[in-house]
């Protein structure tokens, strides 16, 4: 792992400006990129060091804040039942095509860095699984890890609840990593299914685990963290990118560290 730094970028979006957080490595040179999405709690501090992990092994990595056109700069929703409430309301108030035009927004936005090879991946944790897998529906998208990925099942992401999700799963060219705890009480075993079957129906290249955790296991803070699970299903996630999306080339040498900061 490598020294990271951080940034953001207000990127251009049908629906106003959308503030994009950026960590990458410090080294100079050309990496791969990854759009990762948050929980409905936007970038807070465990989002935050996810991405600090990612970039350490070698990643440009964008976060969007997925409610830019309802909340300010900046906003991040706190772990409780308040930050709850307004982020599940947010996430069936928002455009269905807004959260498309977004994903195409930050893609483009990484795509034309000149420090990006152009390889690009998403990743997801929560509803952030749901828009990693419909970000994965742009042919640029060569691979993505989807975290409990809420909704997809169901259909219920989107004003009006009604996702086209599993219909366009068809248009997903790239490899899918899907992670799922068998104690998330919000996608039960019938939903899971549901989605390995239409995965399975459209013969789409990817890797199923599902692992004994509740929902939010991979979030290092609260009660259902898990660190032992969170430690073992980090490493599929850097080698599933590091396999579909290579190496950058950046310079290596005595300056090259093992720290991070975020």
């Amino acid at each position: 792992m490598i020294i990271v730094n951080d940034e953001y970028v207000d990127l251009s979006t049908p629906e106003g400006p959308m503030r994009t957080h950026i960590v990458r490595p410090a080294a100079a040179g050309r990496y791969p990129g990854i759009v990762f999405y948050s929980e409905i709690f936007q970038i807070t501090a465990p989002i935050r060091r996810t991405a600090a992990m990612l970039a350490g092994h070698g990643y440009i990595v964008a976060m969007p804040e997925i409610y830019h056109e309802f909340e300010a700069p900046g906003t991040v929703f706190a772990y409780d039942q308040d930050g709850s409430d307004r982020g599940n309301v947010l996430k069936t108030t928002k455009k269905l095509a807004s959260y498309d035009t977004d994903a195409r927004a930050a893609l483009d936005h990484l795509a034309g860095r000149a420090d990006c090879t152009g390889k690009l991946g998403a990743m997801g944790i929560c509803i952030g699984g749901h828009l990693a897998f419909r970000a994965g529906m742009n042919p640029d998208v060569l691979a993505t890890a989807c975290f409990y990925a809420t909704d997809i099942h169901k259909g219920g992401l989107g004003e009006g609840m009604k996702d086209d999700s599993l219909e366009r799963a068809k248009d997903i060219e790239g490899e899918l990593l899907m992670i799922w705890g068998r104690q998330d009480p919000h996608i039960a075993l019938d939903g899971r299914m549901k989605v390995l079957a239409r995965l399975n129906e459209l013969g789409t290249r990817l890797s199923w685990h599902e692992v004994n955790g509740a929902h939010a296991f991979m979030r290092d803070e609260g009660i259902r963290y898990d660190p032992e699970l969170a430690y073992s299903l980090y490493g599929l996630v850097f080698d599933f990118f590091h396999r579909k999306l290579g190496d950058g080339d950046h310079a290596t040498g005595p300056g090259t560290s093992t720290e991070t900061r975020h």
